[in-house]
């Protein structure tokens, strides 16, 4: 579940992006920088998403570890 929630929230954000991209009225170069910074902010958040997944992951692997060492 958490990897589809990562996954939804990066291809919505993608597409937002493109939509509110390619409906500004400025230039063609304007538009490639304001890509270029909207992709490299979302390649953050999408670092961010990831580790946190992890994190979350490792957690529950830890947690069911010790549970299946106590039976």
């Amino acid at each position: 579940m958490g990897k589809k929630l990562v996954i939804g929230t990066v291809v919505g954000a993608v597409a937002g992006l493109v939509a509110g991209v390619l409906t500004a009225p400025k230039s063609g170069r304007e538009t490639r920088g304001d890509i270029k910074k909207k992709a490299t902010e979302l390649k953050g958040k999408a670092d961010k998403a990831s580790e946190n997944t992890k994190k979350q992951l490792d957690e529950l692997k830890d947690k069911f570890k010790e549970k299946d060492g106590k039976k």
